[in-house]
């Protein structure tokens, strides 16, 4: 579903170059959920990024699902992220003058989808648990809530790929849990390919497979062990 190869981003500040990511290669199976861990400064979200298209890389190739899209522009970046990819950030980024349910419809809008967007949204909304929050705006939840309407609007329009940065990283533990059950939940139920950014041992404990960075490599790669 993913193919990244000799995929390589580098900075420049002045006369200074710092490479943030250096010559990764990675694959990921349909299906498959992924933890990428590293410490801060790694390379993490920029590789997250990558694959999002919402940055190009130096050099290297990133296939999604067979389409080659280092070699789109934006207008076909976009039209790709409405047909195949859901993104999930850690500081929610929903529009505060929309409802919940506003917020999840507007993606299936811009897609240009004529069937029942409302019902889709409540529908979604219902699974992460905010069917009674469907008319509150950001500012009204907390943010664990906001944080379930972020996925609801990621998983909208069907996307085959799921990206998230930190899903549970400004949250508690209580509500973390409850996002990251809400996540796996709403993976397994749409078959979506899953990749998340984190920190959270509990989540990367979860995933069929951990990928670690250091200074913008992959430095190991394994199984969760079983609990005990």
């Amino acid at each position: 579903m993913i193919e990244v190869r000799n995929l390589t981003k580098t900075l420049t500040s002045g006369s200074q170059r710092l490479e943030v990511l250096k010559d990764i290669d990675l694959t990921v199976r349909k299906g498959e959920v992924l933890a990428i861990e590293g410490p801060s400064g790694s390379g993490k979200s920029t590789l997250l990024g990558l694959l999002a298209g919402f940055d190009t890389p130096t050099r290297g190739s990133i296939r999604i699902d067979g389409e080659e899209i280092t070699e789109l522009d934006e207008d076909q970046l976009a039209i790709l992220r409405g047909r195949k990819l859901g993104f999930v950030f850690q500081s929610y980024n929903l529009i505060p003058t929309l409802t919940a349910e506003e917020n999840v419809v507007l993606p299936l809008e811009l897609r240009g989808d004529a069937v029942r967007p409302r019902e889709r949204a409540r529908g979604l909304l219902s699974a992460v648990g905010l069917e009674s929050r469907l008319s509150h705006y950001p500012a009204q939840l907390s943010g664990g809530e906001q944080q379930r309407v972020a996925l609801a609007r990621a998983f909208a329009c069907g996307p085959s790929i799921l990206l998230a940065d930190e899903p549970t990283g400004n949250l508690d533990s209580m509500t973390g849990s409850i996002v990251l059950d809400m996540l796996l939940k709403l993976n397994r139920g749409e078959g979506t390919t899953l990749v998340i950014v984190t920190h959270d041992p509990s989540l990367s404990r979860l995933a069929d497979r951990i990928v670690r960075l250091r200074d913008g490599r992959i430095v190991d790669e394994s199984s969760p062990q079983p609990s005990v």
